[in-house]
């Protein structure tokens, strides 16, 4: 018999004992992110890990933010608007306030966003921002970002964690929350509430349910605190736990799937020996039965073979590959003729490909289903930590912005020069219907080429308690704290 993971395990015993009781309606949420600590970090140093972007998110804002179902909203900008077609952004800002209470300028922010658009910077949007030319204060309440050629998808960017604006030295930022205590036990974070509404005669301050407890810690950890009844909200689940869910004894009702637009797939990081030649690589390609996958290890999910999971900013629908219409029979028959022209062409007795995966028990279903997957077509396959050398590497990621470009950035890990050309074209074309015919193409090269092998859409859950009623599935699969109720206003 199995073992249950001891957090998990606990959790049980301590509902089993009648220590679960609902949690009341009048207390802090209390949150946890899966992964490691949630604490202030610099987005421009280095990539930021899931609590700490949901950390960032609750304590600071970047011009924009994201609402509960993924759409903009204002954040320091009150409002806004694009002139010179598309090419200038012109915000005004609202009143803010650093944590002292010091006021938030133009100034600031400029040089904010500045710092995390910089050649320099190791901010990982920067890639993506280097359409903008210059960032200017125009008066101490408005900035202008000028833009070198039309990018609708600009707020988008802007509204992701990593363009939250802070003071470089404390990192802190403008809210929603200020942080109120950092404990052992995890971040208790209020309302942030400006000078005027304290100054409100009869005003009290915000009450217990408007605060947030957020805890940072490993998926089992999180799903036995939800299972025992001490926790309301568990954000940041993927395939690789998925599996504890169950164990945890998780109800339906709480489980909440994102419609999340990314890519799943193995990325070709090697291209010595069989995966050298586009053939092969379309052979590991129609090797994966991607409904068995989809079906036990990332519910909810849609099988894909396009490296676009729709037409996009694109001018042409995503390229299929040409063997996208063949039975999963037809496709390792052809797949194993292919291995076995090569392994006598290279005179060689077997192929073996190592394939990085994180640890976890989904990625050991997924690895699973690999394995097999590349022993049908006579290929012998060794899984080997994310980091480490390997041949194939899987991409697990949500789409920041919705466009079709990031899809071939991301993918295009060792792409050929023709393709690595088109999707510079399409970043450094001169109009929106150019760039979509620029991304067509450097669609249908890197689906010729299978540089990128898809298998579904990434898989985005979390566990909701049913008092947290403002929660919203979407395809950001992000979830403000300051958007989790609907009274909490």
């Amino acid at each position: 018999m199995s073992r249950l993971p001891l957090p998990i395990a606990l959790a049980l015993a301590l509902a089993a004992a009648g220590c679960g009781e609902p949690r009341p309606d009048d207390v802090p949420v209390v949150a946890s992110a899966i992964g490691g600590e949630a604490e202030a970090a610099n987005p421009s140093r280095e990539p930021l890990e899931f609590p700490e972007a949901v950390f960032l998110y609750a304590t600071a804002q970047g011009l924009v933010r994201f609402d509960s179902n993924g759409q903009i909203v204002a954040g320091l900008a009150e409002r806004w608007i694009v002139i010179d077609e598309g090419r200038s952004f012109i915000f005004r800002l609202r009143d803010a306030e650093w944590p002292d209470g010091s006021e938030v300028t133009a100034q600031q922010v400029v040089r904010a966003l500045r710092r995390a658009t910089a050649s320099n910077s190791r901010n990982p949007l920067a890639p993506y921002l280097e359409v903008v030319d210059e960032i200017v204060e125009m008066t101490p309440r408005v900035i202008e970002v000028r833009l070198r050629r039309s990018r609708p998808d600009l707020l988008q960017l802007f509204a992701q964690p990593e363009m939250a604006i802070v003071r470089p030295q404390t990192l802190g930022g403008t809210g929603p929350f200020r942080v109120e205590e950092d404990e052992q036990s995890g971040v208790l974070l209020r309302p942030a509430i400006d000078s005027e509404r304290i100054a409100e005669e009869g005003y009290e301050g915000p009450g217990p349910a408007e605060f947030v407890q957020l805890h940072g810690e490993r998926a089992a950890l999180a799903l036995a605190r939800f299972a025992a009844r001490k926790s309301d909200l568990v954000l940041g689940g993927t395939f690789v736990d998925w599996p504890l869910v169950g164990a945890a004894g998780i109800a339906p009702a709480n489980i909440r799937f994102d419609p999340a637009l990314g890519l799943f797939g193995l990325a070709v990081v090697e291209q010595d020996g069989f995966l050298a030649e586009p053939e092969n690589r379309a052979a590991v390609a129609m090797a994966i039965d991607r409904d068995a996958i989809v079906q036990r290890v990332l519910p909810e999910r849609t099988p894909v073979t396009t490296l676009l999971p729709e037409q996009l900013d694109s001018s042409a629908a995503p390229a299929m590959p040409q063997w996208a219409a063949l039975t999963l029979e037809e496709r390792r028959a052809r797949a194993r003729a292919r291995v076995s022209v090569w392994r006598q062409e290279a005179e060689v007795d077997s192929v073996r490909l190592r394939v990085a995966l994180p640890e976890g028990p989904g990625a050991t279903m997924l690895w699973a289903h690999l394995a097999a997957d590349l022993r049908s077509i006579g290929i012998e396959g060794e899984r080997v930590a994310m980091r480490a050398d390997a041949d194939l590497r899987l991409i697990d990621a949500v789409a920041p912005y919705d466009s079709a470009r990031w899809f071939l950035v991301t993918a295009c890990r060792l792409c050929s020069e023709d393709a690595e050309l088109a999707a510079e074209a399409a970043r450094d074309a001169p109009t929106l219907q150019n760039r979509a015919q620029r991304i067509a193409e450097a669609d249908a090269l890197l689906s010729a080429e299978h540089i990128f092998i898809p298998i579904a859409q990434p898989l985005r859950w979390s566990i909701v308690a049913l008092r947290l009623d403002a929660w919203q599935r979407n395809s950001r699969a992000w979830h403000p704290l300051d958007q989790l109720r609907n009274d909490s206003e």
